[in-house]
C-alpha cells in the first residue's frame, strides 16, 4: 500500500504540474457538448450513440457506422475534428514529453532511486561492468536492483534494471540512492587518479557511507595494500586489494601450474562451482565440522569448507574434525548453485 500510495501521488503531481488535468477537462467538454448537439441536429441518434460518434470522430478512427446527414450535424462533426482532435493530439504529445523527460532524468542520474533492497556500486571503472554481469548471474541477485553512484555525465550501463545517481560520494546522493535500504554497497576506485590519490578517495567514500549507515555492509576495492590499515579504521568490512591479490595469484600459478583456474571459477558466478555462505540449517547444530562435512557432501554433494562464527569478521578454514557447530555459525561451501538446505 505505501507503494501504491507513492505511485499515485507521483501521477497526480505530473498532473498538476503538466496541467493534464485542464487539457483532460477541454476534450470531455467537446465530447459532451458535441455529442448533446448531435443529438440536437440528428433526430434519429439517442445520446449514447452520437457519444460513440463523438469518440470516433475525435480518435480520428471513422468507422462510418454513424454519419451526419444534416447541416447542423456536420458543422457539429467539423468542430469536434478541430478542436478535439488538436486537444487530444496536446495531450497525448504532453504525455509523451513526460516519459522521454523521465527517461532523460533517469539516463542523467537526475532521479532519485526508488528502490529497496538492492546492491549500491559507488564509483565506477572498466571493472563495474563484470561486476554488475557477476551480480547478475547469482539467484541472489538475479532480481534485486542495482544502483550505480558515479560522477559521470550519463548512466554507465544501458539496462532498465540499473538505476543511475549523478554525483560525489556525499550524503545529498546517498540519500538519492536509498542507501540505508540497501543490502550491500561496493566501493571502486577512481581509476583516472594516481594510486595514492586513488585510494584516498575509496577510504574518505567509505567513511562518508559508514558514517551515514553504520550498519551498511562494505565491501572496498583498493590499489595499494599500505592503505590497508587506514581503509579498516574507515570501518570498511571487506576490502580487496588488487595488485596483492594478482601478485598472489601469479606465485601461485608459478608453483602450482593450474590451480588459478579453479580459483577463477569459484569467484565467478558464470561457470563451474561457486563459493557461498549459507545458514547452518537447525539439525546440523551440535555436530562435529568432520559430521556435518560428510553429510552434506553425501547428501547434497556440496563441499564444506570452512567456518564462519557470529561476528562475520572471524572465518575459519578447515577446522579441526572435532569443532562442534554452534547456532550462529555459517558454512562456507563450494557447489554448482546456492543451496537451500
Amino acid at each position: 500500500m505505501p507503494y501504491l500510495h507513492t505511485i499515485l501521488r507521483q501521477f497526480f503531481n505530473v498532473v498538476r504540474r503538466e496541467n493534464l488535468h485542464r487539457i483532460a477537462f477541454v476534450i470531455l467538454l467537446v465530447l459532451f457538448a458535441g455529442s448533446t448537439a448531435f443529438v440536437y441536429f440528428e433526430k434519429n441518434v439517442n445520446f449514447s450513440e452520437a457519444l460513440w460518434w463523438s469518440i470516433v470522430t475525435m480518435t480520428t478512427v471513422g468507422y462510418g457506422d454513424i454519419s451526419p446527414v444534416t447541416i447542423g450535424g456536420r458543422l457539429v462533426g467539423i468542430g469536434v475534428m478541430l478542436i478535439g482532435i488538436g486537444f487530444l493530439s496536446v495531450l497525448t504529445a504532453t504525455i509523451a514529453s513526460v516519459f522521454i523527460e523521465h527517461r532523460l532524468l533517469e539516463n542523467k542520474g537526475m532521479k532519485s532511486a526508488d528502490v529497496s533492497g538492492h546492491f549500491l556500486i559507488c564509483g565506477w571503472n572498466f571493472r563495474g561492468k563484470e561486476i554488475v554481469s557477476e551480480l547478475r548471474a547469482d539467484p541472489k541477485c538475479s532480481n534485486s536492483p542495482i544502483v550505480v553512484v558515479a560522477d559521470m555525465d550519463e548512466k554507465p550501463v544501458d539496462s532498465p534494471d540499473i538505476n543511475f545517481v549523478r554525483g560525489d560520494i556525499n550524503p545529498e546522493t546517498l540519500k538519492k540512492a536509498n542507501l540505508g535500504n540497501a543490502q550491500a554497497v561496493i566501493i571502486l576506485s577512481d581509476d583516472n587518479l594516481d594510486v595514492y590519490s586513488r585510494d584516498a578517495k575509496t577510504i574518505l567514500s567509505t567513511m562518508t557511507i559508514k558514517n551515514e549507515c553504520p550498519d551498511i555492509y562494505t565491501c572496498v576495492e583498493l590499489i595499494d595494500s599500505d592503505n590497508l590499515y587506514h581503509c579498516q579504521v574507515a570501518k570498511a568490512d571487506e576490502i580487496i586489494v588488487l595488485g596483492e591479490l594478482s601478485t598472489n595469484l601469479l606465485v601461485q600459478a608459478a608453483l602450482d601450474h593450474g590451480v588459478t583456474r579453479m580459483i577463477s571459477e569459484l569467484v565467478s558466478n558464470r561457470y563451474g562451482m561457486e563459493l557461498y555462505k549459507i545458514d547452518l540449517p537447525s539439525y546440523l547444530i551440535g555436530k562435529t565440522f568432520f559430521e556435518v562435512m560428510c553429510g552434506l557432501k553425501k547428501d547434497h554433494d556440496i563441499l564444506c569448507l570452512g567456518i564462519e562464527d557470529k561476528s562475520g569478521k572471524n572465518l575459519t578454514t578447515n577446522p579441526e574434525n572435532e569443532y562442534r557447530l554452534k547456532e550462529e555459525d555459517h558454512l562456507i561451501t563450494i557447489s554448482l548453485k546456492r543451496p537451500e538446505l
